[in-house]
């Protein structure tokens, strides 16, 4: 089923559903500050092993980061932070950016890598942030890839639910998506690398 949200009202009705549906270990799709992604409660192994047959990646985590409120609730999840990582975060966030931070025990073992790193993302769009807000936790989240050998992302709500409504609960129609992934950020050991360049320049 399709939601029509808008990104400066969401429907309250709407938003319980979509909440109702994440407590129930549901997989929604939803528009972020880049593009489109499947996102599930962060405490949900079954959801997120729904997202994983849907994408074909028999289990694997590593393309999953975790949608936060604000950089207070990633402070929760992860390791202490170094202050010059802090200000960073803090400018760039909300933002299409992906911070790669070292996990801590808050994290659940369904989603760690052997690495134990989370990326964290705080999208500059109000629809994920009031998902996290009212669910009261962080959600697993994984980007649309689109099957086309040109277009890597699916930019249209339509077009997205006419290709998985029987795979996922809802699809969230917040308006045209982007096509460029959010820029990925290696915060960890005190110091900043570019791992990957998308939409955000830092």
């Amino acid at each position: 089923m399709i939601l029509k949200l808008y990104e400066e009202n969401p429907s309250e009705r709407h938003m319980q559903r979509i909440i109702e549906t994440l407590n129930n270990d549901g997989v929604i799709i939803y528009p972020t500050d880049s593009v489109y992604a499947f996102g599930c409660s962060i405490d949900s192994q079954k959801a997120a092993d729904r997202i994983s047959q849907i994408k074909g990646n028999n289990k694997k985590r590593d393309d999953f980061s975790i949608i936060f409120k604000d950089i207070s609730q990633i402070a929760e999840y992860t390791k202490q932070i170094p202050n010059d990582i802090f200000k960073i975060m803090k400018d760039k966030m909300p933002g299409p950016f992906t911070f790669l931070l070292e996990a801590n025990h808050k994290v659940p073992k369904l989603y760690k890598n052997k690495k134990h790193v989370v990326g964290a993302r705080i999208p500059n769009n109000n629809i994920p942030r009031q998902i996290v807000e009212r669910l009261g936790r962080p959600i697993l989240s994984s980007s649309v890839h689109d099957e086309d050998e040109i277009l890597e992302y699916t930019t249209d709500p339509g077009l997205i639910h006419d290709r998985y409504h029987k795979q996922v609960d809802y699809v969230i129609d917040g308006g045209p998506g982007g096509n460029e992934a959010t820029t990925v950020v290696d915060a960890r050991n005190n110091a900043i690398e570019v791992i990957r360049q998308g939409k955000g320049e830092i």
